[in-house]
């Protein structure tokens, strides 16, 4: 709870500012960088990140300055253009950490924004220009502001078997 101004003016009271500093200077580095396993070395050198193997960072993905070792991203899983992944939210009377758990083979699409404390199950797609504000459970496919579930996993299954059934009439 924050009793003086509101809690991003109280930065440096939760993050030291030399971290952000360098936080700040990785992150961008890599936001530009066209090659994705020197992208990953710096995410899981200099940030303390947990990446998995072939695990995809598309250009101008921006990582949470303050808190990016929160974030934990499974293998072959792909982040769109222009994504924002937040640990952090500073908010007018407190602040609030979570850790943000996105699983193996994740498709998120472009400029979406997943906000702290959310898990997104393996497997499961996130349509291009969604704020994930929630959970989202493995293989399903969410969209939308705020995030729905547009398929479960079951749904996603069904669709496929009943188009492959069309592919092979």
């Amino acid at each position: 709870m924050v009793t003086e101004a509101n809690s991003l003016w109280q930065v440096y009271k939760t993050v030291p500012f030399w971290k952000v500093v360098k936080n700040f200077t990785v992150i961008q580095l890599a936001r530009y960088t066209p090659f994705l396993p020197l992208k990953n070395w710096l995410y899981r050198t200099f940030l303390h990140m947990e990446v998995g193997k072939n695990t995809s960072f598309a250009l101008m993905v921006m990582l949470d300055i303050m808190f990016p070792e929160k974030i934990k991203v499974g293998s072959n899983t792909i982040i769109g253009y222009n994504t924002t992944i937040l640990a952090h939210e500073y908010l007018i009377k407190e602040y609030r950490l979570g850790e943000v758990i996105i699983g193996n083979d994740v498709m998120i699409g472009a400029n979406s924004t997943i906000l702290p404390g959310v898990v997104i199950g393996d497997g499961a797609i996130v349509s291009a220009g969604t704020l994930v504000h929630k959970d989202v459970p493995p293989g399903a496919f969410v969209g939308g502001n705020p995030m729905r579930i547009i398929y479960t996993k079951e749904e996603m299954e069904a669709r496929e078997q009943e188009e492959d059934h069309h592919d092979k009439e």
